[in-house]
């Protein structure tokens, strides 16, 4: 089982070197910006997710790309809108912002820990079953996740059986990270 071991292993020093990346950019994107994004709404920033899946799924299926954007930035744009996603049903918005640039990476921070958290129990019960995934297919269950996201949000958050909004925020974080990892490995 050392291989076992070494491949979790290999796998927390990737997520940490993606999200590093990821935390860099919502760092600069405060520098710019400021909080802003505390005043959107839970659906706005799914549909923002949203904007930026499709996207990449668009990329994807298309033989010809219009805007020379890479999709990496896109899956980066995809976890840290999820991270605020989940910053804001945990504090809800606001009609301006009401949180420093520090109080934001703090609390961004510790999102991505969760994250890191939730990715390593379920890699092991999974066994690392991810890596065999292909990027478009990362992209498609990002999508399908949305999607149920928007049916909960129209169903103001009851769920009968399901995990609530969050879980899925979540769920998106960690298969944008994935996608990050591939997408790098293969280069």
């Amino acid at each position: 089982m050392i291989l076992d071991f070494m491949t979790t292993e290999n796998t927390s020093l990737q997520f940490n070197d993606v999200i590093e990346h990821c935390k860099k950019v919502f760092e600069l994107k405060m520098k710019d910006y400021g909080p802003a994004w505390r005043i959107l709404r839970v659906p706005s920033l799914t549909d923002q997710i949203y904007i930026k899946a499709n996207r990449i799924r668009s990329i994807q299926t298309k033989t010809q790309q219009m805007v020379q954007e890479d999709i990496e930035d896109s899956f980066v744009g995809i976890a840290n809108y999820a991270a605020m996603a989940i910053i804001q049903l945990r504090k809800g918005f606001t009609d301006k912002p009401d949180l420093s640039s520090k109080e934001a990476l703090t609390l961004y921070v510790g999102i991505v820990k969760e994250a890191f958290d939730l990715m390593y129990l379920k890699n092991h019960d999974y066994d690392e079953a991810w890596r065999n995934m292909r990027v478009s297919s990362l992209t498609d269950i990002i999508l399908m996740k949305l999607l149920r996201i928007k049916q909960i949000e129209d169903n103001e958050g009851v769920t009968l059986v399901s995990e609530g909004i969050d879980a899925s925020f979540f769920d998106i974080i960690n298969y944008a990270i994935f996608a990050l990892i591939l997408i790098k490995s293969k280069k």
